[in-house]
Order: C-alpha cells, then structure tokens, then sequence
C-alpha cells in the first residue's frame, strides 16, 4: 500500500514582486554609486530570491520550513486539529504574526493549513493545493481534526 504524502514546496515567484526590485534597484543605481539603499535592496532581492515554504503532511505529522528562518516538525499526538482554511488577506507575504490563525507563513495566495497545537498554539501554512491537502487529511486516520 502506497504512503500518503502531501508535499509542496513554494517560493516567491509573483512577477509584480520582481519588477518592483528591479526598478527600485535601477532607481537607487541611478541615484548614486556605493548607496546603502542599494545593498539593502541588493540583500533584500537575494532574501526573496532564497526563501522557501516546504510543506509536508503524513501520517506522522506535520513538517513545515520556511527556510532560512524556520524548520518544525508536529506529530498528530501534539496537534488538537488541522484544516484548510481562506485565511484571506492578512497585510502581505511571508511571516504574519499575531493574527486569529497565529503566525501565518506564506508565499502567496490566501488559503492554508490552519493547525491548533493540544498546547494552545496556532499557525497557518499557506497552501496552493488546498483540495490536495484536504484530500489527504481525510485520509489519515490517526489524524483527530475538530
């Protein structure tokens, strides 16, 4: 019998994203050489350009990276519930803290795995597989989702 797994890996690709750090990085080059603006733009870019949201679900738990910054691993045992939600707009991508989901990670989109850790815990995943992710979740039966 075949494991279910769902895996998704997702980084900032949006195009809008891109040609605003290109024309911010042709104004500030323009603007004058050895400009500190430019290198924060410059390290910014490269942040974007590195950053990473590695999802992955199974029947052991639940796996996320969003990498440089952060790697957790949640086994079901410790999670109260899991479900995909549309968490909507919440104020830009990356790391949302202090929202009604807890800290939301994401690239893109407005739709997530909203977990509930048996601690008290919340945080959402940003998914573009939301119907995947559901598929799978029903489908684990260690899984206790509320």
């Amino acid at each position: 019998m075949r494991e279910s797994v769902f895996k998704e890996s997702q980084k900032f690709s949006q195009w809008w994203l891109w040609l605003l750090l290109l024309s911010l990085g042709a104004l500030l080059f323009y603007m004058g050489p050895a400009n500190l603006g430019a290198l924060i733009l410059l390290v910014v870019s490269l942040l974007f350009l590195v950053m990473r949201l590695v999802i992955q679900v199974d029947k052991e738990g639940i796996r996320y990276r969003f990498f440089p910054f952060i790697k957790r691993h949640y086994p079901w045992h410790e999670i109260a519930s899991a479900r995909v939600v549309d968490y909507g707009f919440v104020g830009g991508w990356g790391i949302r803290l202090f929202t009604s989901y807890g800290t939301i990670y994401n690239v893109k989109g407005s739709k997530g795995l909203a977990v509930e850790l048996k601690d008290g815990k919340k945080f959402c995943l940003g998914t573009q597989k939301p119907e995947e992710l559901e598929n799978l979740l029903s489908s684990i039966p260690s899984k206790k989702a509320k």
